[in-house]
Protein backbone atom coordinates (compact mmCIF):
# COMPACT_ATOMS: atom_id res chain seq x y z
CA UNK A 1 0.00 0.00 0.00
CA UNK A 2 1.20 3.56 -0.42
CA UNK A 3 1.89 5.77 2.17
CA UNK A 4 -0.58 8.52 2.97
CA UNK A 5 0.79 12.38 3.50
CA UNK A 6 -1.30 15.38 4.75
CA UNK A 7 -0.65 18.75 4.22
CA UNK A 8 2.49 20.46 6.12
CA UNK A 9 0.67 23.48 8.26
CA UNK A 10 1.94 25.24 11.59
CA UNK A 11 4.77 22.74 12.01
CA UNK A 12 2.22 19.62 12.31
CA UNK A 13 1.13 17.01 9.35
CA UNK A 14 -2.49 17.79 9.23
CA UNK A 15 -5.78 18.00 7.14
CA UNK A 16 -8.84 20.01 7.66
CA UNK A 17 -10.56 17.47 4.61
CA UNK A 18 -10.96 13.70 4.48
CA UNK A 19 -10.38 13.24 0.69
CA UNK A 20 -7.35 12.09 -0.80
CA UNK A 21 -5.61 11.84 -3.86
CA UNK A 22 -2.85 9.33 -5.80
CA UNK A 23 0.67 10.37 -6.79
CA UNK A 24 0.65 8.31 -9.90
CA UNK A 25 3.99 6.95 -11.85
CA UNK A 26 4.44 8.10 -15.43
CA UNK A 27 6.75 5.17 -15.29
CA UNK A 28 4.02 2.34 -14.42
CA UNK A 29 0.77 4.11 -13.64
CA UNK A 30 0.76 2.85 -10.12
CA UNK A 31 0.04 5.10 -7.40
CA UNK A 32 3.03 5.70 -5.32
CA UNK A 33 1.57 7.87 -2.28
CA UNK A 34 -1.41 9.56 -1.34
CA UNK A 35 -1.73 13.30 -0.23
CA UNK A 36 -4.85 15.02 1.40
CA UNK A 37 -6.88 17.07 -1.03
CA UNK A 38 -6.63 20.47 -0.15
CA UNK A 39 -9.71 22.92 0.07
CA UNK A 40 -9.40 26.35 0.47
CA UNK A 41 -9.85 26.38 4.16
CA UNK A 42 -6.28 24.00 4.38
CA UNK A 43 -4.80 26.75 2.03
CA UNK A 44 -6.73 29.86 4.61
CA UNK A 45 -4.75 27.86 7.46
CA UNK A 46 -1.43 27.81 6.08
CA UNK A 47 -1.44 31.16 5.32
CA UNK A 48 -2.73 32.12 8.38
CA UNK A 49 0.84 29.82 10.06
CA UNK A 50 3.02 31.61 7.91
CA UNK A 51 1.57 35.50 8.97
CA UNK A 52 1.77 34.12 12.47
CA UNK A 53 5.12 33.41 11.99
CA UNK A 54 6.30 36.36 9.91
CA UNK A 55 7.60 38.89 12.52
CA UNK A 56 9.68 36.62 14.62
CA UNK A 57 11.57 34.75 11.49
CA UNK A 58 12.28 37.92 9.44
CA UNK A 59 13.70 39.28 12.35
CA UNK A 60 15.80 36.23 13.05
CA UNK A 61 19.19 37.33 11.94
CA UNK A 62 19.91 36.51 8.38
CA UNK A 63 22.47 34.60 8.96
CA UNK A 64 21.49 31.87 11.82
CA UNK A 65 18.25 32.04 8.91
CA UNK A 66 20.84 30.87 6.00
CA UNK A 67 22.58 28.51 8.81
CA UNK A 68 19.08 26.30 8.84
CA UNK A 69 19.38 26.30 4.85
CA UNK A 70 23.12 25.45 5.19
CA UNK A 71 22.21 22.45 6.99
CA UNK A 72 19.64 21.32 5.01
CA UNK A 73 21.74 21.23 1.95
CA UNK A 74 24.29 18.99 4.29
CA UNK A 75 20.71 16.73 4.78
CA UNK A 76 20.23 17.04 0.81
CA UNK A 77 23.50 15.70 -0.05
CA UNK A 78 23.63 12.88 2.09
CA UNK A 79 20.16 11.52 1.02
CA UNK A 80 21.07 12.40 -2.41
CA UNK A 81 20.91 8.81 -3.91
CA UNK A 82 17.67 8.44 -2.47
CA UNK A 83 15.91 10.91 -3.61
CA UNK A 84 17.13 10.62 -7.05
CA UNK A 85 15.41 7.49 -7.11
CA UNK A 86 12.30 8.58 -5.65
CA UNK A 87 12.18 11.02 -8.00
CA UNK A 88 12.45 8.87 -10.92
CA UNK A 89 9.57 7.03 -9.76
CA UNK A 90 7.63 10.21 -9.16
CA UNK A 91 8.40 12.21 -12.34
CA UNK A 92 9.98 9.56 -14.26
CA UNK A 93 12.95 11.17 -16.06
CA UNK A 94 16.05 9.33 -15.86
CA UNK A 95 18.31 8.36 -13.44
CA UNK A 96 21.67 10.58 -14.43
CA UNK A 97 19.03 13.62 -15.08
CA UNK A 98 17.52 12.65 -11.07
CA UNK A 99 20.77 13.41 -10.07
CA UNK A 100 20.98 16.39 -11.68
CA UNK A 101 18.02 17.49 -10.38
CA UNK A 102 19.11 16.54 -6.47
CA UNK A 103 22.39 18.31 -7.09
CA UNK A 104 20.85 21.36 -8.32
CA UNK A 105 18.90 21.31 -5.14
CA UNK A 106 21.85 21.20 -3.08
CA UNK A 107 23.70 23.74 -4.94
CA UNK A 108 21.11 26.16 -4.72
CA UNK A 109 20.41 25.38 -1.26
CA UNK A 110 24.21 26.39 -0.20
CA UNK A 111 24.25 29.42 -2.61
CA UNK A 112 20.58 30.68 -0.34
CA UNK A 113 22.56 29.79 2.74
CA UNK A 114 25.39 32.10 1.79
CA UNK A 115 23.30 34.93 1.04
CA UNK A 116 22.47 35.17 4.69
CA UNK A 117 25.31 37.06 4.63
CA UNK A 118 25.01 38.90 1.26
CA UNK A 119 21.61 40.58 1.73
CA UNK A 120 23.32 43.63 0.38
CA UNK A 121 21.90 47.50 -0.28
CA UNK A 122 23.77 50.41 -1.79
CA UNK A 123 25.63 53.44 -0.33
CA UNK A 124 25.43 56.42 -1.83
CA UNK A 125 26.55 60.01 -1.29
CA UNK A 126 23.45 62.68 0.12
CA UNK A 127 23.28 66.04 -1.84
CA UNK A 128 23.41 67.57 1.40
CA UNK A 129 25.71 67.75 4.37
CA UNK A 130 25.96 65.79 7.36
CA UNK A 131 23.59 63.26 5.59
CA UNK A 132 24.32 59.69 4.81
CA UNK A 133 21.56 57.82 2.62
CA UNK A 134 21.44 53.95 2.07
CA UNK A 135 19.31 51.40 1.25
CA UNK A 136 18.33 47.82 2.83
CA UNK A 137 16.51 44.81 1.72
CA UNK A 138 13.16 43.83 3.45
CA UNK A 139 11.40 40.84 2.78
CA UNK A 140 7.83 41.15 0.91
CA UNK A 141 6.07 38.96 3.74
CA UNK A 142 4.10 35.91 3.09
CA UNK A 143 4.56 34.54 -0.42
CA UNK A 144 2.72 31.79 -1.94
CA UNK A 145 4.54 29.23 -4.40
CA UNK A 146 3.62 27.64 -7.26
CA UNK A 147 5.05 24.69 -8.62
CA UNK A 148 5.27 22.33 -11.95
CA UNK A 149 5.97 18.87 -12.02
CA UNK A 150 8.65 18.55 -14.52
CA UNK A 151 11.66 19.41 -12.06
CA UNK A 152 9.78 18.81 -8.48
CA UNK A 153 12.61 19.18 -6.03
CA UNK A 154 14.71 21.96 -7.65
CA UNK A 155 12.36 24.24 -8.44
CA UNK A 156 10.91 24.10 -5.42
CA UNK A 157 14.16 24.60 -3.62
CA UNK A 158 14.68 27.68 -6.64
CA UNK A 159 11.75 29.63 -4.91
CA UNK A 160 11.96 28.32 -1.06
CA UNK A 161 15.60 28.82 0.19
CA UNK A 162 16.04 32.45 -0.90
CA UNK A 163 12.73 33.29 0.38
CA UNK A 164 13.12 32.01 3.91
CA UNK A 165 16.27 32.95 3.57
CA UNK A 166 15.42 36.70 2.98
CA UNK A 167 12.95 36.63 5.80
CA UNK A 168 9.26 35.52 4.09
CA UNK A 169 7.81 32.81 5.03
CA UNK A 170 5.65 30.97 2.56
CA UNK A 171 2.89 28.49 1.68
CA UNK A 172 4.11 26.20 -1.61
CA UNK A 173 1.85 23.95 -3.92
CA UNK A 174 3.64 21.98 -5.33
CA UNK A 175 2.18 19.98 -8.91
CA UNK A 176 -0.28 17.36 -8.35
CA UNK A 177 1.81 15.13 -10.13
CA UNK A 178 5.13 15.22 -7.69
CA UNK A 179 4.25 16.72 -4.63
CA UNK A 180 6.49 14.49 -2.71
CA UNK A 181 9.05 15.64 -3.70
CA UNK A 182 8.70 18.81 -1.76
CA UNK A 183 7.17 16.96 1.26
CA UNK A 184 10.86 15.08 1.73
CA UNK A 185 12.26 18.54 0.84
CA UNK A 186 10.37 20.17 3.87
CA UNK A 187 10.86 17.22 5.76
CA UNK A 188 15.03 17.90 6.07
CA UNK A 189 14.17 21.50 6.81
CA UNK A 190 12.38 21.02 9.31
CA UNK A 191 15.50 18.46 10.24
CA UNK A 192 17.58 21.15 10.19
CA UNK A 193 16.01 23.38 12.65
CA UNK A 194 13.34 25.15 10.86
CA UNK A 195 10.73 27.04 12.95
CA UNK A 196 6.85 26.21 12.36
CA UNK A 197 4.59 28.04 10.79
CA UNK A 198 7.76 29.26 8.12
CA UNK A 199 7.34 27.15 5.20
CA UNK A 200 3.38 25.42 5.04
CA UNK A 201 2.73 23.21 2.41
CA UNK A 202 -0.92 22.31 0.94
CA UNK A 203 -1.81 19.62 -1.59
CA UNK A 204 -4.11 19.31 -3.70
CA UNK A 205 -5.22 21.30 -6.97
CA UNK A 206 -5.14 24.86 -8.29
CA UNK A 207 -8.62 25.33 -9.64
CA UNK A 208 -9.73 24.98 -5.41
CA UNK A 209 -6.22 25.98 -3.91
CA UNK A 210 -5.06 28.57 -6.26
CA UNK A 211 -8.06 31.42 -5.25
CA UNK A 212 -6.70 31.85 -1.89
CA UNK A 213 -2.89 31.08 -2.32
CA UNK A 214 -3.59 34.52 -4.57
CA UNK A 215 -6.36 36.72 -3.07
CA UNK A 216 -5.66 36.18 0.32
CA UNK A 217 -5.26 39.91 1.98
CA UNK A 218 -2.45 38.08 4.11
CA UNK A 219 -0.35 36.92 1.28
CA UNK A 220 1.93 39.72 -0.24
CA UNK A 221 3.51 37.90 -2.91
CA UNK A 222 3.45 35.02 -5.67
CA UNK A 223 5.83 33.08 -7.64
CA UNK A 224 4.83 30.73 -10.15
CA UNK A 225 6.16 28.67 -12.95
CA UNK A 226 4.16 27.09 -15.30
CA UNK A 227 1.60 27.39 -18.46
CA UNK A 228 1.71 31.31 -19.79
CA UNK A 229 -2.16 30.94 -19.84
CA UNK A 230 -2.43 30.24 -15.67
CA UNK A 231 0.42 32.57 -15.62
CA UNK A 232 -1.75 35.17 -16.74
CA UNK A 233 -4.69 34.29 -14.95
CA UNK A 234 -2.40 35.33 -11.62
CA UNK A 235 -0.82 38.16 -13.27
CA UNK A 236 -4.42 39.03 -13.37
CA UNK A 237 -5.50 38.42 -9.83
CA UNK A 238 -2.38 39.39 -8.24
CA UNK A 239 -2.98 42.99 -10.34
CA UNK A 240 -6.01 43.52 -8.69
CA UNK A 241 -4.47 43.33 -5.69
CA UNK A 242 -1.42 45.17 -6.06
CA UNK A 243 1.09 42.25 -5.05
CA UNK A 244 4.09 41.15 -5.88
CA UNK A 245 4.05 38.51 -8.73
CA UNK A 246 7.23 36.24 -10.33
CA UNK A 247 5.94 34.04 -13.47
CA UNK A 248 8.13 31.67 -15.56
CA UNK A 249 6.10 30.87 -18.18
CA UNK A 250 7.86 28.22 -20.47
CA UNK A 251 9.52 28.74 -24.07
CA UNK A 252 10.12 27.75 -27.58
CA UNK A 253 13.62 27.46 -27.56
CA UNK A 254 16.00 27.39 -30.62
CA UNK A 255 19.64 26.10 -31.88
CA UNK A 256 21.44 27.74 -34.66
CA UNK A 257 23.60 25.54 -36.56
CA UNK A 258 25.93 28.06 -38.69
CA UNK A 259 27.48 26.18 -41.83
CA UNK A 260 30.89 26.60 -39.94
CA UNK A 261 29.67 24.59 -36.99
CA UNK A 262 31.00 21.66 -35.13
CA UNK A 263 28.24 19.24 -35.91
CA UNK A 264 28.59 16.21 -34.20
CA UNK A 265 28.87 18.83 -31.39
CA UNK A 266 25.72 20.48 -32.60
CA UNK A 267 24.01 16.90 -32.98
CA UNK A 268 24.62 15.82 -28.87
CA UNK A 269 23.39 19.39 -27.80
CA UNK A 270 20.11 18.93 -29.67
CA UNK A 271 19.43 15.45 -28.68
CA UNK A 272 20.10 16.11 -25.13
CA UNK A 273 18.22 19.70 -25.20
CA UNK A 274 15.57 18.28 -27.15
CA UNK A 275 15.24 14.29 -26.12
CA UNK A 276 16.05 15.14 -22.11
CA UNK A 277 13.70 14.86 -19.74
CA UNK A 278 11.12 14.01 -22.56
CA UNK A 279 11.29 16.91 -23.77
CA UNK A 280 9.20 18.41 -20.83
CA UNK A 281 11.71 21.56 -20.00
CA UNK A 282 10.91 25.01 -20.25
CA UNK A 283 14.29 25.46 -21.76
CA UNK A 284 13.95 22.42 -24.33
CA UNK A 285 15.51 22.66 -27.24
CA UNK A 286 12.22 22.46 -29.71
CA UNK A 287 13.80 24.22 -33.33
CA UNK A 288 16.72 23.73 -35.07
CA UNK A 289 17.40 26.49 -37.48
CA UNK A 290 20.36 25.18 -39.92
CA UNK A 291 21.92 26.98 -42.73
CA UNK A 292 21.17 25.19 -46.18
CA UNK A 293 24.49 24.62 -46.81
CA UNK A 294 24.79 21.51 -43.75
CA UNK A 295 21.33 20.76 -43.45
CA UNK A 296 21.81 17.77 -44.72
CA UNK A 297 24.71 16.33 -42.94
CA UNK A 298 23.98 17.82 -40.06
CA UNK A 299 20.28 15.50 -40.73
CA UNK A 300 21.80 12.45 -41.55
CA UNK A 301 23.72 12.49 -38.25
CA UNK A 302 20.41 13.78 -36.01
CA UNK A 303 18.68 10.88 -37.50
CA UNK A 304 20.93 8.07 -36.81
CA UNK A 305 21.24 8.96 -33.15
CA UNK A 306 17.91 9.23 -32.74
CA UNK A 307 16.87 6.40 -33.90
CA UNK A 308 18.86 4.53 -31.09
CA UNK A 309 17.70 6.16 -28.45
CA UNK A 310 16.09 3.54 -26.07
CA UNK A 311 12.98 4.42 -24.08
CA UNK A 312 12.37 2.35 -20.85
CA UNK A 313 12.75 1.94 -17.16
CA UNK A 314 13.94 5.54 -15.74
CA UNK A 315 15.79 4.02 -13.44
CA UNK A 316 18.04 2.32 -15.79
CA UNK A 317 21.27 3.43 -16.51
CA UNK A 318 21.26 2.16 -20.06
CA UNK A 319 17.61 4.69 -20.55
CA UNK A 320 17.98 7.60 -22.52
CA UNK A 321 14.11 8.86 -22.55
CA UNK A 322 11.50 7.95 -20.10
CA UNK A 323 7.75 8.80 -19.94
CA UNK A 324 5.80 11.95 -20.17
CA UNK A 325 4.19 12.80 -17.01
CA UNK A 326 0.77 11.77 -17.13
CA UNK A 327 -2.07 11.13 -20.08
CA UNK A 328 -3.08 14.70 -20.53
CA UNK A 329 0.47 15.47 -21.41
CA UNK A 330 0.50 12.24 -24.33
CA UNK A 331 -2.67 13.39 -25.47
CA UNK A 332 -1.05 17.19 -25.97
CA UNK A 333 2.41 15.89 -27.85
CA UNK A 334 0.31 13.52 -30.05
CA UNK A 335 -2.31 16.29 -30.72
CA UNK A 336 0.54 18.72 -32.07
CA UNK A 337 2.03 15.67 -33.95
CA UNK A 338 -1.11 15.48 -35.95
CA UNK A 339 -1.06 19.31 -36.65
CA UNK A 340 2.34 19.09 -37.33
CA UNK A 341 1.44 16.62 -40.38
CA UNK A 342 -1.99 18.14 -41.38
CA UNK A 343 -0.09 22.01 -41.41
CA UNK A 344 2.42 20.11 -44.06
CA UNK A 345 5.30 19.34 -41.78
CA UNK A 346 7.21 16.19 -42.88
CA UNK A 347 7.89 13.47 -40.43
CA UNK A 348 10.77 11.89 -40.33
CA UNK A 349 10.25 9.95 -37.33
CA UNK A 350 8.34 9.11 -34.44
CA UNK A 351 5.03 11.01 -33.93
CA UNK A 352 3.64 8.53 -31.71
CA UNK A 353 2.98 6.91 -28.26
CA UNK A 354 5.70 4.21 -27.62
CA UNK A 355 4.66 0.83 -26.69
CA UNK A 356 7.67 -0.40 -23.88
CA UNK A 357 7.14 -3.29 -22.36
CA UNK A 358 6.53 -4.32 -19.16
CA UNK A 359 5.71 -0.17 -18.95
CA UNK A 360 2.68 -0.60 -21.36
CA UNK A 361 0.66 2.01 -18.62
CA UNK A 362 3.51 4.52 -18.78
CA UNK A 363 3.58 7.42 -20.72
CA UNK A 364 6.25 7.10 -23.00
CA UNK A 365 6.44 8.85 -26.45
CA UNK A 366 8.49 8.38 -29.35
CA UNK A 367 11.72 11.13 -29.79
CA UNK A 368 9.99 12.73 -32.70
CA UNK A 369 11.61 14.96 -35.73
CA UNK A 370 9.50 17.15 -38.17
CA UNK A 371 11.52 18.35 -41.42
CA UNK A 372 10.21 21.71 -43.66
CA UNK A 373 8.60 23.27 -40.98
CA UNK A 374 7.72 27.00 -42.00
CA UNK A 375 8.13 29.49 -38.88
CA UNK A 376 4.75 30.30 -38.87
CA UNK A 377 3.43 26.75 -38.33
CA UNK A 378 2.05 25.76 -35.00
CA UNK A 379 4.83 23.14 -33.99
CA UNK A 380 7.32 26.07 -34.94
CA UNK A 381 5.66 28.73 -32.55
CA UNK A 382 3.70 26.71 -29.64
CA UNK A 383 5.04 25.12 -26.71
CA UNK A 384 5.01 21.07 -26.52
CA UNK A 385 6.04 20.11 -23.71
CA UNK A 386 7.01 16.82 -25.40
CA UNK A 387 9.71 15.43 -27.15
CA UNK A 388 9.05 16.99 -30.83
CA UNK A 389 11.84 18.93 -32.74
CA UNK A 390 10.82 21.58 -35.79
CA UNK A 391 13.30 21.49 -38.21
CA UNK A 392 13.66 25.10 -40.36
CA UNK A 393 16.06 26.17 -43.07
CA UNK A 394 17.68 29.11 -43.29
CA UNK A 395 20.55 30.53 -45.67
CA UNK A 396 22.18 34.27 -43.47
CA UNK A 397 22.62 34.26 -39.77
CA UNK A 398 19.86 37.51 -39.76
CA UNK A 399 17.28 35.52 -41.31
CA UNK A 400 18.08 32.80 -38.14
CA UNK A 401 17.79 35.51 -35.55
CA UNK A 402 14.50 36.57 -37.07
CA UNK A 403 13.00 33.55 -37.25
CA UNK A 404 14.26 32.80 -33.94
CA UNK A 405 12.20 35.57 -32.50
CA UNK A 406 9.49 34.71 -34.09
CA UNK A 407 7.46 33.49 -31.37
CA UNK A 408 5.89 34.73 -28.00
CA UNK A 409 8.49 32.96 -26.03
CA UNK A 410 12.10 34.37 -24.75
CA UNK A 411 13.99 31.68 -22.54
CA UNK A 412 16.71 30.31 -23.98
CA UNK A 413 18.86 29.94 -27.33
CA UNK A 414 21.84 28.44 -28.40
CA UNK A 415 24.21 28.85 -31.80
CA UNK A 416 26.52 26.67 -33.30
CA UNK A 417 29.32 28.34 -34.70
CA UNK A 418 33.03 28.63 -34.90
CA UNK A 419 33.03 32.69 -35.78
CA UNK A 420 33.13 34.72 -32.63
CA UNK A 421 31.50 37.43 -34.97
CA UNK A 422 28.73 35.53 -35.60
CA UNK A 423 28.22 34.34 -31.59
CA UNK A 424 28.23 37.71 -30.45
CA UNK A 425 25.95 38.98 -32.84
CA UNK A 426 23.65 36.62 -31.71
CA UNK A 427 24.23 37.58 -28.26
CA UNK A 428 23.14 40.68 -29.00
CA UNK A 429 20.38 40.39 -31.05
CA UNK A 430 18.41 36.81 -29.99
CA UNK A 431 15.68 37.68 -27.76
CA UNK A 432 16.15 35.28 -25.06
CA UNK A 433 17.31 35.69 -20.96
CA UNK A 434 19.50 32.69 -21.04
CA UNK A 435 22.14 32.29 -24.55
CA UNK A 436 24.61 29.39 -25.15
CA UNK A 437 27.25 29.48 -28.04
CA UNK A 438 28.29 25.56 -28.69
CA UNK A 439 26.11 24.68 -26.16
CA UNK A 440 22.51 22.73 -25.57
CA UNK A 441 19.75 25.14 -24.55
CA UNK A 442 19.30 23.09 -21.06
CA UNK A 443 21.53 23.13 -18.41
CA UNK A 444 21.41 26.74 -16.74
CA UNK A 445 23.73 27.28 -13.47
CA UNK A 446 22.67 28.12 -10.48
CA UNK A 447 24.89 30.95 -10.06
CA UNK A 448 23.75 32.90 -12.57
CA UNK A 449 20.17 34.45 -12.85
CA UNK A 450 17.35 32.49 -14.91
CA UNK A 451 14.52 33.71 -16.56
CA UNK A 452 13.44 35.25 -19.87
CA UNK A 453 11.87 37.64 -22.11
CA UNK A 454 8.61 38.54 -24.25
CA UNK A 455 5.59 36.19 -22.65
CA UNK A 456 7.85 34.10 -21.14
CA UNK A 457 7.69 35.79 -17.86
CA UNK A 458 7.45 39.13 -16.10
CA UNK A 459 11.02 40.73 -15.68
CA UNK A 460 12.03 38.61 -12.89
CA UNK A 461 14.68 36.01 -12.48
CA UNK A 462 15.75 32.91 -10.44
CA UNK A 463 18.79 31.55 -8.69
CA UNK A 464 22.01 33.73 -8.91
CA UNK A 465 22.47 37.06 -7.26
CA UNK A 466 18.63 37.86 -8.79
CA UNK A 467 17.16 35.22 -6.57
CA UNK A 468 17.17 37.49 -3.31
CA UNK A 469 15.79 40.28 -5.28
CA UNK A 470 12.64 38.29 -6.56
CA UNK A 471 11.48 37.77 -2.77
CA UNK A 472 12.54 41.75 -1.18
CA UNK A 473 11.73 45.15 -1.17
CA UNK A 474 13.84 47.68 -1.71
CA UNK A 475 13.99 50.67 1.50
CA UNK A 476 15.95 53.94 0.69
CA UNK A 477 17.18 54.72 4.36
CA UNK A 478 18.15 58.88 4.90
CA UNK A 479 19.90 59.60 8.41
CA UNK A 480 20.45 63.32 8.70
CA UNK A 481 22.95 64.18 11.09
CA UNK A 482 23.14 68.12 10.73
CA UNK A 483 20.90 68.75 14.26
CA UNK A 484 18.83 70.78 11.57
CA UNK A 485 15.75 70.66 8.96
CA UNK A 486 17.63 70.29 5.50
CA UNK A 487 15.10 70.51 2.63
CA UNK A 488 16.58 68.07 -0.22
CA UNK A 489 16.82 69.76 -3.17
CA UNK A 490 15.71 73.28 -2.07
CA UNK A 491 18.53 73.89 0.48
CA UNK A 492 21.40 72.40 -2.58
CA UNK A 493 24.47 74.12 -2.27
CA UNK A 494 25.23 76.38 -5.80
Amino acid sequence: MPGSYKHFIDGKWQSFGKEYFDDFSPVNGRSIARFSLGTREDAKHAIESSHKALDSWSDTPAPVRGKIVFRCAQLLEQKKEELSKLLVLENGKILKEARGEVQEAIDLAFYAAGEGRRLFGETTKSELRNKTAFTVRMPIGVVSLITPFNFPIAIPAWKIFPAIVAGNTCVIKPAEDTPLMTTKMVELLVKAGLPKGVVNIVNGFGEELGPELIDNELVEGVSFTGSREVGSQIMQQCGKHIKHCSLELGGKNPVIVMDDADLDLAKEAILFGAFGTAGQRCTATSRIIVHKKIKEKLMHKLLAKTKFLRLGNPLSEKTDIGPLINLQALEKVSSYCIIGQEEGARLLLGGKQAKVPPYRKGYFFEPTIFDEVSPEMRIAREEIFGPVLSVIEFSELNEAIKIANNVDYGLSASIFTQDINNAFHAIDKIHCGVQYVNSATIGAEIQLPFGGVKRTGNGFREAGSEAIKEFTEIKSVFIDYSGRLQKAQIDVEK
